[in-house]
C-alpha cells in the first residue's frame, strides 16, 4: 500500500501543478496541519532535480506566510482556534508553563522550531498569543525555514539519484524505520511535556 502511495507521490511531484500543492501543504502545515511539507518537497526534487531550488523557495515562502497565519491565530483567535489546536497536539499545559518567559527567548525558540521536526504550528500560535515582536518572528522564520528547506534541496540535488535508488531498493525497511521514528518522536514529545 505504501509503495503505491510512494509511486503516486513521485508521479504527482513530476506534474506541472506540484509546486502549487507544495505551497498549499507548506502554508497549512505552519498553522494547523500535522504533516510536514517534506512529504512532497522530497519527491518533487527526486522527480525533477532541476526544480530543487524553486521547490525550496516555494516551500520557504509558503511556510513563512503560513507561519504568519499561525501567528494571527494566536494573536486574534487563541480562545476559539489556537487553544483547541494546542490542546489537540497535547501542548496546552506546556504552553501555559513557558508563556511567561517566551518573549525573552522568542527569536531562538522560533529559529529552533523552524529547523527541527518540532511542530512549527505550536510555535507560530504561541508567538501570536505572547505577542512576540512580529518582525522578530518573521525574520527568525525566514532564516530557519529557508535553511531547513534549502539544505534538504541541496542534499537531494547533489545525492538525489543515490537516495532514490536506495529508497526504491529498501522501501519496505525505510517505511518501517520512518514510522518507528515518527511514533518514537511523538512518544518522546509526550514524555518531555
Amino acid at each position: 500500500m505504501f509503495r503505491r502511495l510512494y509511486d503516486w507521490t513521485l508521479d504527482l511531484a513530476g506534474r506541472k501543478h506540484a509546486l502549487w500543492a507544495l505551497a498549499a501543504i507548506s502554508f497549512i502545515e505552519s498553522s494547523i496541519f500535522p504533516i510536514p511539507p517534506d512529504v512532497l518537497l522530497i519527491p518533487i526534487i527526486l522527480a525533477r532535480p532541476e526544480r530543487a531550488w524553486t521547490a525550496a523557495l516555494v516551500c520557504t515562502v509558503a511556510s513563512v506566510v503560513g507561519g504568519g497565519a499561525g501567528y494571527a491565530i494566536g494573536l486574534l483567535l487563541f480562545d476559539t482556534i489556537g487553544r483547541p489546536v494546542l490542546d489537540f497536539y497535547g501542548y496546552l499545559d506546556t504552553f501555559n508553563e513557558f508563556q511567561a518567559a517566551y518573549n525573552d527567548q522568542g527569536w531562538l525558540i522560533v529559529f529552533g522550531a523552524g529547523l527541527t521536526p518540532f511542530p512549527y504550528k505550536v510555535i507560530t500560535i504561541a508567538s501570536g498569543v505572547t505577542r512576540l515582536d512580529l518582525a522578530t518572528f518573521m525574520a527568525a522564520s525566514v532564516v530557519s525555514r529557508g535553511l531547513r528547506f534549502f539544505i534538504v534541496a541541496a542534499l537531494l540535488w547533489k545525492f538525489g539519484p543515490t537516495v532514490r535508488s536506495l529508497i526504491d531498493r529498501y522501501f519496505g525497511i525505510l517505511t518501517i524505520v520512518f514510522f518507528a521514528l515518527l511514533v518514537g518522536g511523538f512518544v518522546l514529545l509526550k514524555l518531555l511535556a
